[in-house]
């Protein structure tokens, strides 16, 4: 008989272990619950608890009735099956899915070379480990990585002559087909997911899952979502909890009224969600004559997404939202990403309101944050925008507040200008699709003022976000972007003196330096040349606790606030603007947590959260770059025989890497197709040079290519010299005497780099 003791509040892990061991019969949520006299919200805190033990290994998953699992070898092989907050989750190899007690799951404690930087391991890597059981779980440390047999391979079905069934990869890293040992019901031409049936490469592979047409709409998305792991069906529960947290009512007299302000947002046409909009005009105050006073209204998403929920937990899982040219995939249900929190035209809707005040030169000289109930007065276009404030579209009602950005905009440009961050004009593809999902065009994005405007504001935002936590000595997750490292730099010095530039290592190497090189070359060619350079010099962003500042925007503290919809980070410190300002708590709605601000577990380990989300944003840029690249090779494949301009962007032994100018796609030029003539690899020039002819092939030149192959499946391309040969626009070679070296400028015009833009 179970005891009917009673004992206040939310029971610790171990109470919970102790009264499943000591009570008989089956022990599930109810009888718990009941034990510790839990109620309401207690009872959905107790839910998530039971599923966090179940997740560390300490009882079983089972929704009807739990018990305490058993051990775990000192020494044994394990198998990754998830990447949960930056960390591998791992369960022993030998477990089966048919056996009746589920498996323990243990963190996998790895060695990393610095913040940012991703866990090594991936899911279906097996390791031989040493564990130990710590405290609330199990833990293991690697000690050999060995050969995965189990992870999910993509590819589709070829059948040979002999009727046997082949696994053609997806992927252009794996070079050869797989054996089909069992098709699983596949037919030839199918996309599908498989696996190894044993320890043996020979053994061949099984079909696991059966995804239809690889070539049909929608498939290239598909591809790179099941290819990189990327969450894309939310459970029940969190369905479930979104609808819920969509319901709550908006407390107007708690929060600041701006719905008579003109705020609008300013986006692509086809955004589906609406993270941020802006308001500005002039201010009246006689000790800020010239100046602006300006409001950027962000989703509060944290309203509705609480520390601890279901939501959150996928959330955090997801990191970001992943763009594709045929779909989203969210990092909130829809209800909340596309419905509740977008600040739709006409709707009230929830808003974190950060107020800035501009002087006559664009300077931040006051903010503050407040929870505000906002109208967007119009949802508008970037193109739109533009053509209204070039007076080539009416702009009716939006018209004066338009102008009104535009002048304070002008003034936050000159403030850019002062501060000089890095210029790259790097072009970026935009794949257009048809209703049928088909490939109408491929075209370069447009660069408008407009595209500024709402890059500025949100750049000032995010600044004023970082100094207002700051100074409350309040947690920050800090965006960032660390200078180039020395190795870096001596490695584009080399290069620069290999094309008759000059970078002195002596002096201090800012973003304005690297602007002033850019402005002194007049040819296009050449500059797109020192641009991809400069590029390949730059460190990756990310995301962490402790201020490294922004070199690219040249920036001392910098935050993501500005995209909640679609960014973990900017949650994180919505939440603690919420905390360190006293924004509105409010009241815990019908089953969900109470709090919106940030949860002291996340306060103690934030680090391990940062790297998490670091992670996943770089997950979300390479699939939605290789899905990108199959998209371009989809469009390519009829053109093959084609002679295209073309610029060599990478340049190794085996050959060289070129991509179409205006639309990208890098292919490769095998060296082996070059001729018979050698061909030696210049490392520090980055060219392959002939030894006869001395004809080169160097990064940045322009030369015509034919499409030799365009692999939609893969997103490979590959090129050959069009009949009777063919040379750079100007080969390097035929150069007479050395370039003029470019001195360093005083003045360059700042612009963006590749952590802006979406990303920033």
């Amino acid at each position: 008989m179970m005891s009917n003791t009673i004992m206040p509040g939310l029971p610790s892990r171990d109470k919970i272990l102790e009264f499943i061991r000591t009570e008989e019969g089956e022990i599930g949520k109810r009888e718990i619950a009941r034990h510790f006299g839990l109620k309401g919200h207690e009872k959905i805190q107790l839910k998530a608890l039971l599923k966090d033990m179940a997740e560390e290994g300490l009882i079983d998953g089972s929704k009807t009735a739990f018990h305490r699992m058993g051990g775990v070898p000192k020494v044994t092989v394990l198998r990754v099956v998830a990447i949960e907050d930056g960390e591998s989750i791992a369960i022993p190899d030998s477990w089966q899915p048919d056996d009746a007690v589920p498996p323990p799951r243990l963190r996998l404690v790895e060695k990393k070379k610095g913040p940012g930087k991703q866990a090594a391991l991936r899911v279906g890597d097996r390791v031989l480990a040493r564990t130990e059981e710590a405290g609330n779980g199990w833990r293991a440390f690697p000690m050999k990585v060995l050969a995965s047999r189990d992870q999910a391979i993509m590819g589709v079905i070829e059948i040979d002559a002999s009727g046997q069934a082949w696994l053609a990869p997806v992927d252009k890293r794996v070079r050869e087909s797989a054996k089909v040992a069992d098709r699983g019901g596949a037919e030839e031409g199918q996309l599908v997911l498989a696996e190894a049936v044993g320890r043996s490469p020979r053994a061949g592979v099984k079909v696991v899952e059966v995804l239809g047409d690889p070539l049909a709409p929608r498939s290239f998305s598909l591809i790179a979502i099941h290819k990189f792991g990327i969450p894309f069906v939310f459970p029940e529960e969190a369905l479930e909890e979104a609808e819920l947290a969509a319901k709550l009512p908006l407390s107007e007299d708690k929060r600041e009224d701006l719905r008579h302000l003109p705020i609008i947002a300013i986006d692509p046409a086809d955004a589906r969600d609406h993270d941020d909009a802006i308001w500005a005009e002039p201010d009246t105050a006689e000790d800020n004559q010239g100046g602006f006073r300006a409001v950027v209204a962000i989703a509060d998403v944290s309203f509705y997404v609480r520390p601890g929920g279901t939501v959150d937990r996928e959330a955090r899982k997801r990191g970001n939202s992943v763009y594709f040219p045929d779909r989203v995939v969210p990092m909130l249900p829809e209800v909340l990403s596309a419905e509740v929190c977008s600040l739709k035209e006409g709707a009230d809707r929830a808003a974190i309101a950060c107020h800035l005040t501009l002087d006559a030169k664009g300077r931040v000289t006051a903010w503050r944050f407040t929870r505000a109930l906002v109208r967007i007065a119009k949802v508008i276009a970037y193109e739109d925008a533009q053509a209204i404030n070039d007076g080539k579209l009416d702009g009716g009602e939006v018209a004066g507040p338009l102008r009104n950005l535009w002048a304070a905009w002008d003034l936050l440009h000159a403030a850019r200008k002062a501060r000089d961050p890095l210029e790259l004009e790097l072009p970026e593809r935009r794949v257009v699709l048809d209703e049928q999902g088909r490939i109408a065009e491929i075209a370069l994005r447009e660069r408008l003022d407009a595209h500024m405007v709402v890059e500025d504001f949100m750049i000032a935002a995010n600044v004023a976000a970082a100094k207002a936590l700051e100074s409350k000595a309040s947690p920050v997750v800090y965006r960032i972007h660390e200078p180039p490292t020395r190795e870096k730099l001596v490695a584009l010095k080399d290069y620069f003196d290999s094309i008759g530039m000059n970078l002195a290592l002596g002096q201090v190497i800012t973003p304005g330096l690297f602007n002033r090189m850019m402005k002194d070359i007049g040819d296009p060619g050449e500059r797109a040349l020192v641009m991809e350079a400069v590029l390949r010099s730059q460190t990756q962003a990310y995301y962490g606790p402790q201020n490294a500042g922004h070199f690219g925007l040249a920036l001392g503290s910098y935050a993501h606030f500005t995209s909640p919809i679609r960014r973990y980070s900017d949650l994180l410190v919505h939440r603690a603007l919420v905390d360190s300002f006293g924004l509105e708590q409010p009241k815990p709605g019908a089953h969900l947590p109470p709090a919106s601000g940030l949860a002291q577990r996340d306060k103690d380990d934030l680090s391990k959260i940062t790297d998490a989300i670091s992670q996943t944003e770089r997950r979300a840029m390479e699939a939605e770059r290789d899905t990108i690249d199959r998209y371009v090779a989809a469009w390519l494949s009829a053109r093959v025989g084609q002679v295209f301009p073309t610029r060599i962007t990478g340049v190794q032994k085996f050959g060289f890497f070129a991509t179409i100018v205006g639309l990208g796609g890098d292919g490769l030029v095998p060296i082996s197709t070059l001729g018979r003539e050698y061909f030696a690899h210049d490392e520090g020039a980055r060219a392959l040079v002939g030894a006869d002819s001395g004809t080169r092939f160097a990064i940045g030149d322009l030369l015509e290519l034919r499409l030799a192959e365009a692999n939609p499946l893969t997103g490979a391309l590959k090129f050959e010299l069009p009949e009777g040969g063919s040379k750079p626009v100007e080969p390097r070679g035929e150069r007479k005497g050395p370039r003029p070296k470019h001195p360093v400028g005083s003045r360059g015009r700042p612009g963006n780099i590749r952590h802006q833009g979406r990303r920033k």
